[in-house]
């Protein structure tokens, strides 16, 4: 009898080969992670050698997570159709070609074209890596060791970024920076083939072109409204970018309703595991993204820290994090779910609410306690969420169910700065407009108003002693607006702990999962979802 047709059938372990694929997914993951970092690090030599227009040199920046996130949705379910492994190793051929590209750029347009092509081929790669992971670790406690493995990869890339970046740059030109992504893309392809399986659905299905364009620019207005709103506050473009994100994204979920071969299935949402992680993991996300937008700054222009200094104190909470994520894939072979999430997000609100001790003076050591406790805390639901988000969908469904894991990521996270750094920004408005030293022209108290840094540079250019007031001013009313964002942190925080303690309650121990019979470790309200169709083998899955 096949093992299709044994559905009570304990999940079968992975082994040697699947630990080692592991760590060739990891490469593609950490690389991402790291190009969201390196290239600020770049832009003042970028900007001599290419000379870019303000708004040259924004798309520069942005078009990368722009196009990640619009087209994430329609490259996970591309990968369940013509095959993850393929389109992995398509996407990192690409990266690696239009990195090489970035790096030679010789006009501003031209770099803002590779950018655009690494962010299409980087929409590739992150869905695939985790699809086929839950192809690859079917029982529950090994998958979640394998996604606590793929979550530590992408906070050591954005940890090391900077200071990868910063030696790069010392000794190289700024287009090197784009070069670090080429030996690992070089070494995933020579052995992806040999140590990674080749899985799709065997029932695809044909493929709904308009489905596609309708995700790709749904998603890419929203995110683009919600990133200009957060630079610029209120304005007719990206409140019509909104507007248009909105009506397609409306179109988009009717249409996926009534298709029998949607691009994104919406029954996924049937299951509660599904469905509650998604959302808890949203609120923590938001809250986080949006008090990082404040703490970066604080680093650096309130407590005067290099980028790279910088960059070296947050290597305690990439630290505390690593140790957080082994402790979560111990504790969840025997406790519930629910409460190793909903326990981390009580302990992560702490850590939210120990911000509020900042006070703009010599307080590093508060400010990295504080984010080693939130590290530590916020990891659970970064793993237990994402592994009950792929492990709740049947496995022909896993790179759908991927993508959407990342397009939440990258819309939560743009909405998170949007909202919070909003917030903050008006706060620190409100009270520098109360609080503006006296004998400061309107031209500078106009720039100071405006954000921190403006406040800096103003009172740069006034005498000296109206310039430190203004610079005490500026920074105290600035500490203001990011207890005011740490307060809200914590309160999301808190308001997703509970949904993790309610909604997912019943889901078991991992333990318990892989003790059960006919499951792959889904959620207990999930839908079915058996080894059976997944070939672990180099070749192409078959049905």
């Amino acid at each position: 009898m096949t093992e299709a047709a044994m559905p009570d059938a304990p999940p079968r372990r992975a082994g040697k080969r699947e630990w080692i694929g592991l760590t060739v997914l990891a490469l593609p993951t950490l690389l991402i992670s790291m190009d969201v970092t390196v290239l600020y690090l770049a832009v003042p030599e970028l900007s001599e050698d290419l000379a870019p227009s303000s708004s040259q040199l924004l798309w520069i920046l942005d078009v990368y997570g722009f196009l990640v996130a619009g087209f994430l949705i329609a490259m996970g379910t591309l990968g369940d159709r013509i095959g993850r492994r393929k389109l992995l190793l398509a996407g990192a051929a690409a990266f690696g070609v239009a990195s090489l590209l970035a790096a030679w750029s010789s006009s501003a347009e031209m770099l803002i074209v590779t950018r655009a092509l690494l962010g299409i081929a980087g929409a590739t790669l992150m869905p695939s890596t985790l699809a086929l992971i839950r192809n690859m670790f079917h029982e529950p406690s090994q998958r979640t060791a394998a996604i606590a493995v793929w979550m530590s990869s992408f906070t050591i890339g954005m940890t090391i970024g900077p200071l990868v970046g910063g030696a790069v740059l010392e000794a190289f030109w700024w287009g090197a920076v784009f070069l670090l992504a080429v030996p690992p893309m070089v070494l995933l392809l020579a052995l992806g083939p040999v140590l990674l399986p080749e899985y799709r659905d065997p029932n695809p299905g044909k493929v709904d072109f308009a489905s596609v364009g309708l995700s790709v620019a749904g998603m890419i207005s929203l995110v683009y409204g919600v990133k200009e709103l957060a630079k610029d506050g209120f304005a007719a473009v990206p409140l019509l970018a909104l507007a248009v994100g909105v009506v397609l994204g409306v179109w988009f979920i009717r249409r996926q309703g009534v298709l029998a071969h949607p691009l994104l299935d919406l029954k996924l949402f049937a299951s509660r595991a599904f469905s509650a992680s998604l959302l808890t993991l949203t609120l923590t996300l938001f809250a986080m993204s949006g008090l990082f937008f404040f703490l970066s700054q604080y680093m650096q222009l309130v407590l005067g820290l290099s980028p790279f200094q910088a960059g070296l104190w947050t290597l305690p909470q990439a630290g505390g994090m690593v140790i957080a994520a082994g402790l979560t894939t111990a504790l969840v072979k025997s406790v519930r779910p629910a409460y190793v999430m909903g326990g981390g997000l009580l302990i992560a609100a702490v850590g939210f609410a120990m911000f509020t001790g900042l006070d703009g003076s010599d307080d590093l050591t508060l400010l990295v306690v504080s984010s080693v406790v939130f590290a530590v805390g916020v990891t659970p639901i970064s793993i237990m969420g994402v592994d009950m988000i792929v492990g709740s969908a049947p496995p022909e469904r896993a790179g759908a169910a991927s993508a959407l894991s990342e397009t939440n990521q990258e819309f939560a996270a743009a909405i998170g700065v949007a909202v919070l750094g909003s917030v903050g920004t008006g706060v620190y408005r409100s009270v520098l407009a109360d609080t503006m030293p006296e004998g400061v022209p309107s031209g500078a108290e106009e720039a100071a108003r405006d954000t921190l840094g403006g406040a800096l540079e103003a009172a740069s250019t006034l005498p000296a002693v109206t310039g430190g007031r203004l610079v005490d001013a500026a920074r105290l009313a600035f500490v203001d607006g990011l207890h005011v964002n740490a307060v809200a942190s914590a309160g999301l925080v808190l308001v997703a702990a509970v949904l993790a303690f309610v909604l997912l309650r019943d889901v078991k121990p991992s333990n318990a999962e892989d003790a059960a019979a006919g499951g792959d470790g889904a959620a207990k309200d999930g839908p079915p979802a058996g080894p059976a169709t997944d070939h672990s083998g180099s070749g192409a899955a078959t049905a």
